[in-house]
């Protein structure tokens, strides 16, 4: 059944011009390239990126952040920008103004970059009123693949030098304190750092799942938040070196190659989507959209502290049921948890529906307090024997990984997943995406061989875990800020591929993804969009990301393998096979055309392609298989991709 009628099918059209085919109207997040010497980087909206010799990236951003009392990060607008750019160096000025409802910050940037290698980032600043803030100053982001487990030294304020490492896995606290500066090995040559004006410290960004390290002031050991005064003057200087690096010319960029590796080869894990926010429940047109794609689970949350939670549970249930989806119940507790949860065993015995998994949180700590755990998880093995039990964090994995869980008491640890903790911009959302393979095999190195069940996973926070730990109704009447239009986009049913390829290829047990129907869901269903100009769904429109999960869904027999793009940045890809076939879901993150090639395939492959042309058929019509326009292109050989396109590629493997 389509919702979508013939008068509406010209607003459908329309949709990947309104959101650029990403959902955000922003600048293109590369906006000049530079050279200083033989390093190369972009800027972008005041940041340096990607500051790279060759093949090899040294740093991945540079920027200066002013984050206010909750830790929100203010956007500056940025005005007297003066550019002197030459082949080999440059030098840029230019002014930003921070101004949210409390912070009022106004800042001169100069930025050089010089003919040796050498990057030199000043920042002047003044409060132009009195405010409260936990952060102002600069920020650099380490790339995981060149420091991981690499040795660097570090300068302290008081002269001593220490020898430390980038840690392998996830660290829950920071690797290094109190900077002067550092030191590093990449390849053949040796990056340095020296900071002046505040000192500085080192945290692992992978706790919230971007894919950096991230080096900061001011120390996190000092009190926060803290008043600046207004007139009062904030200066800071970085400098950055690359030397004995070799020279190396720039390359022609070449296409992305796209290699398998049959030799990682994983079942694919029970597959979830969530229950939906918004009032209405399902009705009986968005079941019928829902049930081909045959959800192993269903994420039904449960407040067992507040009145009226069964009538909530039997409505999710019957959702589940005519789903034929088991049920994953997320169950939020207080310190009656004795009384909830014994209570909620007694519904759940007289009720029996089908359920896979209970999740057990404290509605008020980071994560499943031990003694929480210690008496509720027993009670739930002796009364529901059959159901598996979790305990972890309904935040990120940040506050798992530093309140980690009793060894083997329950049957998994959990915790979810969302891109944006420090950045959100979409280039960012694509970065992070590699670190989502790290946090797993860091929380598998301390579950002492329990399960991992991620849940749920988002492109856009539910809540902000420096305030709470669980999500509470939004209240205003502006768009909610757990709402972000890339869930509609090319973009994020791109981003959401990638997502599955870095998860479940780990052996994870479980993931849980997004919610069924309206803003946060996989289409929008009956209801128009509440927000038209933020968010510009239709009733009855299909979003992109639907196609990803019936993808996977309908060849979830065949296992998960290995996969690696030379450029991931730009392009990267889901494959799945068994040990003959291949079904491949191929990803150009990019608004440019680019050229790919897979290797490791052999023969023809039939290639079908989801892009801003045939949006519109997609978005309008479930049964959409991308049949018009199929092409058949020989292994090895390079295919085009549409900007912002998926290719669904069916192939056979080469042995």
């Amino acid at each position: 059944m389509d919702f979508v009628h013939d008068p509406m099918m010209q607003y459908i059209r329309e949709l990947p011009d309104r959101i650029k085919n990403t959902g955000r109207s922003e600048a293109d997040p590369l906006e000049i390239s530079l050279m200083a010497g033989n390093l190369t980087m972009h800027l972008s909206n005041g940041s340096l990126r990607y500051i790279s010799i060759g093949n090899n990236e040294l740093i991945r951003r540079i920027y200066a952040s002013v984050r206010d009392p909750e830790w929100l990060t203010i956007t500056p607008a940025i005005s007297e920008k003066k550019y002197n750019i030459r082949s080999d160096s440059f030098r840029l000025e230019f002014s930003c103004r921070y101004i949210s409802a409390e912070i009022d910050f106004t800042a001169r940037f100069e930025i050089e970059g010089r003919i040796d290698n050498s990057i030199i980032f000043s920042m002047d600043g003044i409060a132009t009123r009195t405010f409260k803030k936990n952060r102002i100053g600069f920020c650099i982001l380490h790339p995981i693949e060149n420091t991981a487990g690499k040795v660097c030294f570090i300068t302290h304020t008081n002269g001593i030098v220490e020898n430390s490492l980038f840690p392998e896995f996830v660290q829950p606290h920071q690797p290094f304190l109190d900077i002067k500066s550092m030191k590093w090995q990449v390849a053949e040559g040796t990056c340095s750092l020296d900071f002046e004006g505040d000192v500085f410290e080192t945290e692992d960004q992978r706790n919230w799942t971007d894919a950096s390290f991230k080096t900061y002031c001011t120390p996190l050991s000092e009190p926060f938040p803290v008043i600046v005064h207004e007139g009062t003057s904030i200066k800071q200087r970085i400098v950055f070196r690359a030397e004995n690096f070799p020279v190396q010319n720039q390359s022609e960029k070449k296409a992305a190659r796209i290699s398998l590796d049959p030799q990682i080869s994983v079942k694919v894990p029970s597959i979830g989507i969530a229950r939906a926010t918004r009032a209405e429940p399902l009705s009986g047109a968005e079941l019928r959209l829902l049930r081909p794609l045959r959800f192993d689970h269903y994420r039904i949350e449960v407040r067992l502290f507040e009145n009226g939670w069964k009538e909530i549970a039997i409505k999710a249930v019957d959702e589940a049921l005519k789903l034929a989806a088991k049920i994953e119940f997320v169950l939020f507790v207080d310190d009656n948890y004795e009384i909830q949860t014994k209570e909620f065993c007694d519904w759940l015995k007289s009720a029996q529906p089908g359920v896979l998994c209970l999740l057990l949180f404290h509605k008020s700590f980071p994560a499943t307090p031990k003694e929480i755990a210690e008496k509720v998880i027993p009670v739930f093995k002796t009364l529901l024997p059959d159901i598996k039990t979790g305990t972890g964090t309904n935040a990120n994995f940040v506050q798992l990984n530093r309140n980690r869980q009793p060894a083997r008491l329950a049957d998994f640890i959990t915790f979810s997943i969302q891109p944006q903790e420090h950045a959100s911009d979409n280039q960012t959302l694509i970065e992070n995406l590699a670190a989502q393979e790290d946090v797993v095999r860091s929380a598998a190195e301390f579950a002492d061989g329990s399960a991992i069940w991620i849940s749920p996973v988002n492109i856009q926070r539910r809540f902000n875990a420096n305030l709470s730990f669980i999500e509470e109704p939004f209240t205003g009447h502006e768009i909610p800020p757990q709402i972000d239009a890339r869930i509609m986009s090319l973009l994020g049913a791109g981003w959401t591929a990638i997502s599955l390829k870095y998860l479940c290829r780990n052996n994870i047990a479980g993931v849980t993804y997004y919610e069924t129907a309206g803003e946060r869901g996989i289409m929008q269903g009956e209801y128009s969009s509440r927000w038209p100009q933020e968010f510009p769904a239709y009733s009855g429109m299909i979003f992109p990301v639907y196609f990803i999960f019936r993808y996977l869904q309908a060849n979830r027999s065949l296992k998960v393998i290995g996969s690696s793009s030379s450029q991931p940045l730009s392009a990267d890809s889901l494959v799945l096979s068994d040990g003959k076939q291949v079904r491949m879901i191929l990803v150009n993150f990019t608004k440019d055309r680019i050229t790919a090639i897979i290797t490791g395939c052999k023969g023809m492959m039939r290639l079908r392609e989801l892009n801003s042309r045939n949006y519109s058929e997609a978005a309008s019509n479930y049964k959409w298989r991308g049949e018009t326009g199929e092409k058949m292109v020989r292994a090895g050989m390079p295919l085009i991709m549409e900007p912002f396109s998926i290719c669904f590629i069916e192939g056979w493997l080469k042995k």
